[in-house]
């Protein structure tokens, strides 16, 4: 869509890295809120986590999709549990 709500600023903030931790949802909750409570953001829900069952997809895609809600804004976090690394 063309100009799709122009007078809304939009403001996004990406980071990527890798954890050196094992995964799991209790890990993942403890970290969102925790990264909420870090940048004074307030909270309004519990985090949503899910991690589709195998089969559902590319095993190479596997891992956690999570979301927590704020006040003014929300927290999305997205994992693969296999690190791809392409060749070139």
């Amino acid at each position: 869509m063309k100009n799709l709500a122009p007078n809304i600023l939009r403001q996004r903030l990406l980071i990527e890295g890798f954890y050196t931790t094992d995964m799991s949802r209790e890990i993942l909750e403890k970290y969102l809120l925790n990264l909420a409570e870090q940048l004074n953001l307030r909270t309004y829900g519990k985090a949503m986590i899910f991690s589709p069952g195998s089969g559902m997809g590319k095993a190479e895609n596997a891992g956690y999709d999570a979301f927590i809600p704020l006040i003014d804004s929300d927290i999305s976090f997205k994992t693969q549990l296999k690190i791809i690394v392409a060749a070139n």
